[in-house]
């Protein structure tokens, strides 16, 4: 898959060969969203799937279109992605969540990348969310650089509980790509909503408590409202449309929960 790609791309096949990127992404209950994701990186030298435990057509969809299914019980954002970089053959690791898709500019750029023969020990790579049908470019979601393409050896997964990230050991270096990712974050606004109330919210405040922050009754209702107006007008949200509020007013939301319910846990200590 790999030298069909790159042949296309006028890339040497030597220098390919030299190199080979294993693809992991992670799953459960994502059959309307994976066959775009492993479509979108063919041409890795191979695909790995970790699911922990989908009740719908996931794993037939990802083995059918050539992934290397694992299934795998939950073991939180960090730890899931960490398994699955862990079972790659490859030391070159592309990290994609199943929602995402990897832009024809982007998989160019990879190519040319490794004929170039110089890599650096990751690259953090823009990433583009689509919402509701219209690319959003402000409100502070964009570019939003994500350490996806790394040398496995040079680091490992946070255990961040919300917001997981690959972290570099010591000494290590980071290039930068240009071309996108795209992230095609919700199917409609209530899905939206059940983010937030579901894991979003619960999962921040969790981390806020446990890494010592506090919280009050004043900036309950006042984070929100600041929440709204730096993603709206500060950071140009107005310009992404109706698209463009409804974000900034979803993240006024959550902003307003997280706290509330850290304020709960606080009080339940006491």
């Amino acid at each position: 898959m790999a030298l069909r790609l790159f042949s296309h791309f006028g890339v040497s096949f030597a220098k390919i060969l030299a190199v080979k990127i294993s693809t992991v992404i992670i799953t459960l209950n994502e059959e309307e969203n994976i066959a775009r994701a492993i479509r979108s990186v063919a041409w890795s030298d191979e695909i790995v799937v970790v699911d922990s435990g989908s009740t719908d057509a996931t794993r037939k969809i990802a083995a059918e279109l050539g992934a290397r299914v694992i299934e795998q019980e939950w073991l939180g954002f960090g730890a899931q992605k960490q398994f699955a970089v862990d079972a790659a053959a490859n030391d070159l690791i592309f990290s994609l969540d199943a929602d995402e898709e990897v832009s024809n500019e982007l998989a160019f750029e990879v190519g040319q990348l490794i004929e170039s023969d110089e890599l650096a020990d990751g690259y953090r790579i823009p990433r583009l969310a689509v919402y509701l049908g219209r690319k959003i470019r402000h409100g502070g979601w964009y570019p939003d650089r994500q350490l996806r393409l790394f040398d496995r050896r040079k680091g490992r997964w946070s255990d961040d509980v919300i917001h997981e990230s690959f972290k570099f050991n010591e000494g290590a270096t980071a290039g930068q790509l240009k071309s996108d990712i795209l992230h095609f974050t919700c199917n409609d606004i209530s899905e939206h909503a059940r983010m937030i109330h579901e894991r979003y919210a619960p999962l921040s405040a969790r981390s806020m408590f446990e890494s010592g922050k506090q919280t009050s009754i004043l900036k309950i209702f006042v984070a929100p409202a600041f929440s709204f107006f730096r993603d709206y007008i500060l950071r140009a949200g107005f310009l992404d449309g109706s698209q463009g509020m409804i974000i900034a007013g979803f993240g006024a939301y959550n902003v307003f929960l997280k706290n509330a319910l850290l304020w709960q846990m606080r009080r339940s200590t006491k």
